[in-house]
């Protein structure tokens, strides 16, 4: 029987051996990647910097678009197999000057690392009227991927990482008003619901894609220390969220839940190299391993929410999606 991640069908662990404190070195030791080819958006800062120096060092060429192709170049110094590229994921024009240059090249596409994102931010817009952080964190995905699509299917065995977040909990996909044009901004139901997009994404285009033996995941990677992810983000948001103490200063349990950089690219790499998910796709990952479905206790709420792997939401934003770049994205 065909197998798929719809209400959440797939969401049980592999037994992968690995949890919240495995590095990214530690989840790809032993596999080669010599010849492959992998493109890691936002691959110069933070965890994405780490998932381009471990995806080089295990062999890859690894291709880092960036905005900033100054900062970039000095973030990605001296590490071996990596191609500097430009992209403005906020600008539709520039995923398709980048896309046509990669398909240009006539290679193609083993690993699409779907990393960068921003968060928290204020209310903005992009050229089109589309509120920053969907545009940012999920729309970028659907066009790039759209774009890339006959490079990963030349690839012959591609997988394709969205790099989500637990912030999906924030909120579902609100169909009715997604560019907040009637209803009250709110920074976090932004970044929510651009996250649950990114999961209802990867589970209905790895039903679409497996066809042509692609596989596609969603991850979350952790709550990291020394990025530059919440940087816009206000105090009083992080002490409304029970981050801060009234002074401002991270609270203890909050500082001891924190993974380091290195941990937080570990699930990444996993989705993208562990022979564990060769048969298993659209699924949500988190610590190295395939979630759970939603569990709250005393500590908090746990897992994947259930309406981020719902199959009439999931065909219902590929459709909105098309709409929305004005690609159509058929997958044959």
């Amino acid at each position: 029987m065909e197998q798929n991640n719809y209400q959440g069908a797939l969401q049980k662990p592999t037994g992968s051996g690995f949890n919240a404190k495995s590095t990214a070195n530690e989840v790809i030791k032993g596999f080669g990647l010599s010849g492959k080819i992998a493109i890691v958006t936002g691959g110069n800062t933070g965890i994405g910097l780490e998932t381009t120096k471990v995806l080089a060092a295990a062999g890859a060429t690894v291709i880092v678009p960036a905005r900033d192709t100054e900062k970039a170049k000095q973030n990605l110094k001296g590490i071996a197999n990596v191609e500097l590229e430009t992209l403005d994921l906020i600008n539709p024009e520039s995923i398709d000057a980048f896309a046509e240059k990669f398909l240009a090249s006539g290679r193609p596409l083993h690993l699409l690392i779907n990393n960068a994102g921003i968060m928290w931010v204020p209310l903005r817009r992009d050229s089109r009227g589309i509120e920053s952080q969907l545009a940012v964190n999920y729309l970028a995905q659907f066009h790039l991927v759209a774009r890339l699509w006959l490079a990963l299917k030349k690839a012959n065995g591609a997988r394709i990482v969205n790099v989500s977040s637990e912030g999906h909990q924030f909120a579902p996909f609100n169909f009715e008003d997604p560019n907040f044009e009637k209803r009250k901004y709110e920074t976090l139901l932004g970044y929510g619901q651009s996250k649950t997009a990114c999961n209802l994404f990867a589970m209905e285009l790895d039903n679409r894609a497996k066809t042509s033996n692609i596989r596609a995941y969603s991850v979350h990677p952790g709550s990291i220390g020394g990025t530059e992810l919440s940087r816009e983000a206000p105090l009083e948001l992080f002490q409304q969220m029970g981050f801060l103490d009234a002074d401002g200063n991270m609270l203890p349990e909050v500082a001891a839940s924190l993974k380091t950089v290195p941990q937080g690219a570990a699930t990444s790499v996993w989705c993208a190299t562990s022979p564990l998910l060769n048969e298993i796709g659209g699924v949500y990952c988190e610590d190295c391993e395939i979630a759970g479905l939603e569990v709250t206790d005393s500590i908090g709420t746990a897992g994947v929410k259930p309406y981020s792997l719902d199959e009439a939401n999931a065909k219902r934003l590929w459709t909105l999606s098309e709409k929305m770049t004005g690609i159509s994205f058929s997958i044959d």
